[in-house]
């Protein structure tokens, strides 16, 4: 849901910017015709969200080209720290606290203010309206002989509207959108007649305006981004050029300007208009806004024609032709999250493991780890209670929490849950994550337990044909450490044997290589390091798309041709996986990213692959990084970038 609003919150930013430019550049036309833009600009914030949901994504993928590139290094001793030895017996739990306490939710957090402003915008507005409901229904008929002939007219009104009498001293007004009324102070009935018709063809202006309704609609947009200071900017515009619209529509009707001004000074002077009820009643003058009105009436220059009813009808199609692809546009790596909580109600409902499955896979890729862990605690559930725990379903569903612990390198909870997990798979192909973690976790161990994990591995090897390279190159890692050295480089070699022209290949090639040069066999390691680099270059030249250019269609830009660098503010150092430093292996990762005009990363692909969990501990600590946006001609814009981790072992 945070994504959601986030993404509308943004577009909405960009349509109040773009109604703030248009405006500008309308000086010359009528106040009516600016107010036309503004209740678009506020129509179009209440409609963003709805279109985000409604209308099909426009994705626009982030670029995969060279941009700029930064580089960072990471470190670490060859010894793995060893795994508890309690966490490999447990029941698979979260703890409360301590080293693994989760990191703070500020997007829960920012979303609690937001909902808690909006409230009290909301509960505010609602008290305004039944504060003028209740004054409507005590106020009295105006008297009817104080009512000027021909008003309705002279506006070409054919709607009948109520003038009332209210409280003395009260600013007049006008409320209602369905049944108008114009609300008028105890003893208006003595004013001059002039005065009395120039208010109430004012308020009746409002009344044919529509403004009632237009004023309900910018004020709800108003409370739901109360947080923006551009939509407070663009309400005080809207007010603005409301009033000298309706201004307008009273001098049309044949009223002097220097008599209309000298009326609506005294009216500002002498009454009040509660603050409190401004949310609900459309007032005839507030001081706050009286010079520059007053200033306008006495203007002969101004433009006073009010827009056709054909203008702005052509302004409502062409607004909802711009609105549409804004709504519909969403990046990539932002698309909306299922809500967690109905998804889990619903899964349980309908007994179905995969609806949260699904929605724990994109909290996942989206680093929200703890409502992944959610959602994958109920797919446990659900899998136990359908098909037992001691069923392969509820197997899977310990490896994919095993998963989650291992990726957030909460170590000694994915070893709960991968231990509980292998004694309900045993040596089925299912397992084969939870066996080879147990492995590495094994020879990590103090001391090292080598023939368990050999034992690990070599389930692995009977059991799931597609990891059987991956396990013969562990089974040479424990043969190495157990100096054995024959049957590990026989071991290596078979793994080679085995698997394809893949990252897993090319992984296998580089432990190989460290093999051999740790043998004294410098030459051979050479070739081993060369054939990984060749395979890891394909890969990618296989993987990356066509060059953007360098003003990209999908919106992401690369540095040159006015376009500046992204400047790094912060960084995160990557840690290294207990699978690297078990099989002594180091390498580069090469990341692509999109440097966003919030200065962050997004859209992290990987580009150049070491595996061994060391891709996504460069990725977690990259998507980490706070940067100063790039810029092309002073105007923050994303900017294509790639990022090398390098690790290496002291």
């Amino acid at each position: 849901m945070f994504s959601m609003l986030l993404g509308a919150a943004l577009k909405g930013t960009a349509v109040l910017a773009a109604a703030r430019i248009v405006t500008a550049a309308m000086r010359g036309r009528s106040a009516a015709a600016r107010h036309l833009v503004w209740s678009g600009a506020f129509a179009a914030l209440l409609a963003l969200p709805l279109l985000s949901l409604a209308l099909p994504r426009l994705v626009l993928p982030g670029a995969m080209d060279v941009g700029v590139t930064f580089r960072t290094n990471a470190a670490a001793a060859p010894a793995a720290p060893a795994v508890p030895p309690a966490a490999m017996g447990v029941a698979a739990h979260a703890p409360a606290g301590g080293a693994a306490a989760r990191a703070f939710p500020w997007t829960a957090a920012l979303l609690l203010v937001w909902m808690v402003g909006a409230g009290a915008a909301f509960l505010r507005m609602a008290l305004a309206y039944a504060a003028m409901g209740r004054a409507r229904r005590a106020a009295r008929a105006f008297p009817e002989q104080a009512l000027p002939d021909g008003l309705a007219r002279t506006l070409g009104m054919t709607r009948a509207v109520d003038v009332l009498e209210t409280e003395a001293g009260a600013m007049p007004m006008t409320f209602g959108i369905f049944r108008p009324a114009v609300l008028m102070p105890a003893g208006s009935a003595a004013w001059t007649a002039e005065r009395r018709r120039l208010v109430l063809l004012h308020e009746l202006a409002h009344v044919l305006r529509g403004d009632p309704a237009s004023h309900l609609l910018a004020r709800v947009a108003l409370a739901w981004y109360w947080w923006n200071p551009l939509a407070w900017t663009a309400w005080r515009e809207f007010l603005k050029e409301r009033e000298r619209a309706a201004d307008d529509v009273v001098l049309n009707a044949g009223a002097r300007p220097s008599d209309y001004a000298g009326h609506l000074l005294e009216i500002a002077r002498t009454l009040h208009a509660p603050a409190a009820l401004d949310c609900a009643a459309i007032a005839v003058a507030r001081q706050s806004q009286l010079e520059g009105r007053l200033l306008a009436i006495l203007d002969a220059k101004r433009n006073r024609r009010a827009p056709r009813r054909g203008a702005a009808i052509a302004a409502a199609v062409a607004a909802v032709a711009l609105l549409a692809p804004l709504a519909a546009v969403q990046a990539q790596d932002n698309a909306p999250l299922p809500d967690v909580d109905a998804t889990i109600r619903a899964a349980l409902q309908q007994k179905n493991h995969e609806l949260v499955d699904h929605a724990a896979a994109a909290y996942r890729a989206a680093r929200q780890f703890d409502a992944a862990e959610k959602l994958l605690q109920s797919s446990a559930t659900i899998r136990a209670a359908v098909s037992g725990t001691a069923s392969v379903d509820y197997g899977v569903g310990l490896i994919k929490l095993g998963d989650l612990e291992k990726q957030r390198n909460n170590t000694p909870e994915a070893a709960a849950f991968y231990s509980k997990a292998e004694k309900v798979l045993g040596d089925r192909a299912e397992a084969t994550p939870a066996l080879l973690f147990l492995g590495v976790a094994a020879m990590g161990a103090k001391p090292p337990r080598l023939e368990d994990a050999m034992n690990y591995f070599q389930r692995v090897e009977r059991s799931d044909p597609s990891q059987a390279g991956t396990a013969m190159m562990w089974m040479g890692v424990v043969r190495e450490r157990q100096k054995n050295f024959a049957e590990a480089e026989s071991l290596f070699k078979s793994a080679l044997a085995v698997q394809g022209q893949d990252a897993q290949a090319a992984t296998t090639m580089s432990v190989y290589a460290g093999f051999l040069r740790k043998q004294g066999r410098a030459d051979e390691a050479k070739a081993q390091d060369a054939a990984a680099l060749a395979l890891r270059q394909t890969l990618r030249k296989a993987a990356a798309p066509a060059p953007a250019p360098a003003a990209a269609s999908n919106g992401v830009y690369r540095v040159g041709g006015g376009v500046t660098a992204p400047q790094l503010a912060y960084k995160t150092e990557p840690a290294y996986s207990e699978e690297a430093r078990a099989a002594s292996y180091q390498g580069t990762v090469i990341l692509s990213v999109v440097i966003g005009t919030d200065g962050a990363p997004h859209n992290i692909q990987v580009l150049s692959s070491l595996g061994l969990g060391l891709d996504d501990q460069a990725i977690e600590a990259v998507s980490q990084w706070k940067f100063k946006p790039g810029t092309k001609d002073g105007a923050p814009v994303p900017v294509a970038a790639t990022i090398e981790v390098n690790f290496r072992l002291l």
